[in-house]
C-alpha cells in the first residue's frame, strides 16, 4: 500500500515553493456525455432486451381470414455496473509540516482528475474497440459491422461499404445509408444522422467539410449540400480517441449508446485511530455500452 509521507515530497514542505507542478495541469471539458445517452439504476446490472417489429400487412382476399403476426424477442444486451475507486494515504506529520497545501487540496484534485479521466478512457473506448474482434455487443457482432444480425433473419450494416476517409463524399453516402436504415423486418424506420465524432487529429478536416460554403477542396461554385440543408452541427472532437482516421456518427436510433450510473463518483477522507495516518479515496459504478448498433455509424478510415 502506497503510503505519502514527509519524505516523499520533501520539496513541497520548503517554504517558498511556488508550484507543485504535475498536479494542476487543465483538464478538457467532460467529453464522454456527448458520446452517450445517459440512464440512472438502481440494480447490479442492466438488460435490454430487442423486440421486433410486425412485417407488412397481407392482402386479404374476400372471405379469407385475417394475417395474424407476431413480435419476436431480440437479443439481450446486459450492462454490468463496474465500481472504479483510487485513494492515497498521508501520514500525520506529512500533514502536519505542509505549508502550502500541497498535501490536502492539491492531492484531492489529483484523485478527483485521475477519476474524471478513467470514466473518460471507459466510454472512448467502447468507440476505440467499436472494429476490434472479440467486443461484441447483444447479437455477438462488434459494434460497427456489416454483419449485424436481424431477429427475423438477415443482417444489417451500420459501416461504409468502402472504407473510406472523413471527406464530402463520405459523408453524404453515410447520411444516405443511415436514413435507409430499417427494423429487424425489414421496414424502413426514421433514422437521421444527430452527430459526427472525430479524433482531434481530424478536427481541422471535419470543420472545413461542415463550414465551407462551397464544396471543399473543388474550385466549383456548387453549394455544401451538407451545410446547406443542416445535416450535422458543429463537429464533436473527442481527446480519447485512439484512431488517427476514424470517425463515428451518432444517428437518433433510440437505445443506442447508452451510459448507466450506478453510483455517482463519491470523495470519502477518515483517519486511522492507531497510525494517524489519512486515507482519502474516491469510488464510483457505471457501465458503458450499446443497445441497438444502429445508433452509430462509422468508418475505421482507408
Amino acid at each position: 500500500m502506497a503510503v505519502i509521507t514527509s519524505g516523499s515530497f520533501a520539496k513541497a514542505l520548503w517554504p517558498g515553493v511556488n508550484a507543485w507542478y504535475g498536479k494542476a495541469y487543465n483538464d478538457y471539458p467532460t467529453e464522454w456525455d456527448k458520446l452517450f445517452e445517459q440512464n440512472k439504476s438502481t440494480r447490479a446490472y442492466e438488460e435490454d432486451v430487442g423486440v421486433s417489429s410486425l412485417g407488412l400487412a397481407a392482402i386479404k382476399a374476400e372471405g379469407a381470414p385475417i394475417t395474424y403476426d407476431s413480435e419476436r424477442q431480440g437479443f439481450t444486451t446486459r450492462y454490468q455496473h463496474v465500481v472504479y475507486a483510487l485513494g492515497f494515504i498521508i501520514t500525520r506529520e506529512a500533514y502536519e509540516d505542509d505549508q502550502y497545501d500541497i498535501v490536502g487540496k492539491k492531492k484531492a484534485n489529483a484523485l478527483a482528475r485521475s477519476m474524471r479521466q478513467t470514466k473518460e478512457i471507459v466510454g472512448a473506448n467502447i468507440y476505440n474497440r467499436a472494429f476490434t474482434a472479440g467486443y461484441t455487443g447483444g447479437d455477438g457482432v462488434v459494434l460497427l459491422s456489416a454483419s449485424h444480425v436481424n431477429v427475423a433473419g438477415g443482417t444489417f450494416s451500420n459501416i461504409i461499404g468502402t472504407a473510406a476517409d472523413l471527406s464530402e463524399a463520405a459523408l453524404e453516402q453515410a447520411t444516405i445509408d443511415i436514413e435507409g436504415f430499417t427494423d429487424d423486418r425489414g421496414l424502413i424506420i426514421a433514422a437521421k444522422p444527430k452527430q459526427l465524432i472525430v479524433p482531434r487529429q481530424l478536427r481541422f478536416e471535419a470543420y472545413r467539410i461542415l463550414k465551407a460554403d462551397g464544396r471543399v477542396g473543388t474550385e466549383l461554385n456548387d453549394p455544401n449540400a451538407l451545410k446547406a440543408m443542416g445535416v450535422y452541427s458543429d463537429p464533436t472532437v473527442n481527446h480519447y480517441l485512439t484512431d488517427t482516421d476514424a470517425w463515428f456518427i451518432r444517428t437518433d436510433v433510440p437505445d443506442g449508446m447508452k451510459y448507466f450510473e450506478r453510483r455517482k463518483d463519491e470523495f470519502e477522507m477518515d483517519n486511522d485511530f492507531d497510525s494517524e495516518n489519512a486515507k482519502y479515496k474516491a469510488s464510483g459504478r457505471y457501465s458503458f455500452g450499446w443497445s441497438d448498433p444502429r445508433g452509430l455509424y462509422g468508418s475505421a478510415g482507408a
